[in-house]
């Protein structure tokens, strides 16, 4: 299995891909803001909001991507010697354009990939379906009023 690069690209198992550029991080006060008042709404108690963090990133080549959950692994969680931690990260160049409901309906997609043990795992797409997360969107904007 060949793993040859040129400059610019990377390989990952003799498939090289282009790269774009750096992708840069910055924490999403305005974001972070909207998934804490979500949580409190929500009453999703299982939510430790001084354990998640949201960010924005500009520059990521994924495709078909708007926001991603990443969580902490047990074992980096033993050999740092704290407990469970997320990070939701929010596709600028994706997440900025959409409408203020479909921001809240992404917010609601990754919060919901975060367990009720909060433990550093996930829940997959067989419990965040379209049907659960609208679900829960309608919901928040039914106490909220909306």
């Amino acid at each position: 299995m060949s793993l040859r690069a040129t400059e610019g690209s990377e390989a990952i198992a003799g498939v090289t891909k282009k790269r774009r550029g750096n992708i840069r991080y910055e924490i999403a006060e305005d974001i972070q803001a909207r998934f804490a008042d979500i949580v409190r709404t929500l009453g999703l108690g299982h939510i430790d909001l001084e354990k998640v963090v949201c960010l924005r990133s500009y520059g990521s080549s994924a495709r078909r991507v708007i926001a991603r959950c990443h969580g902490m692994s047990k074992v980096l969680q033993i050999a740092l010697g704290i407990k469970a931690f997320y990070v939701l990260e929010f596709i600028s160049e994706r997440f900025d354009r959409l409408s203020a409901r479909d921001q809240d309906e992404t917010i609601i997609h990754e919060l919901m990939h975060i367990p009720k043990s909060f433990g550093g795992g996930f829940r997959f797409h067989d419990h965040v379906t379209p049907r659960n997360v609208r679900r829960m969107l309608d919901e928040y904007h039914d106490a909220k009023g909306r």
